[in-house]
């Protein structure tokens, strides 16, 4: 019979500063920025998301999850109380798993709750900074996927 190890939780620093990258990155969604969130990703990632299955690549992700989401929706945000931090033993990476709330709206404009969850893959940089290498984000079952907002992008 094997012994588990106990799950990597993420030290208090490490949690702080994915944190800290976690609301960052949420402001630009809520700002419908894509130009500052372009940095926290790597150009290579792989993803997958609502809309699409594999996607490779920063600039596809945003073509295909980023503009069929964060215009049609609003007040993105992680739930950091529920949010949990994995990370390596050399504190080169973390896994994050963390659900979010957002605001859907329906066609006639009426809003609805539009909570998910993701998980999101960091490795960090020479530099210091988190760089997120991977990211699958979905919707809470039963949440509609379709979300007709118009918020206009700030920055491409």
């Amino acid at each position: 019979m094997s012994q588990e190890t106990a799950l990597p939780i993420a030290d208090s620093s490490t949690t702080r500063s994915v944190f800290d990258w976690l609301e960052r990155f949420a402001a630009c969604v809520r700002a419908v920025d894509y130009a500052a969130a372009r940095p926290f990703w790597h150009p290579d990632i792989i993803s997958f998301g609502t809309y699409q299955e594999l996607i490779r690549g920063r600039a596809r992700w945003t073509e295909m999850q980023w503009d069929n989401v964060w215009p049609r929706t609003a007040d993105f945000a992680f739930d950091l109380d529920n949010t949990v931090v994995l990370a390596s033993a050399d504190g080169n990476m973390a896994t994050v798993i963390t659900p979010w709330t957002s605001t859907g709206f329906h066609a006639d404009g009426s809003r609805f709750d539009r909570p998910g969850r993701a998980t999101i893959i960091l490795a960090r940089q020479a530099d210091g900074r988190w760089l997120g290498v991977h990211s699958h984000m979905s919707l809470q079952r039963g949440v509609p996927q379709d979300s007709h907002g118009n918020r206009p992008v700030k920055a491409r």
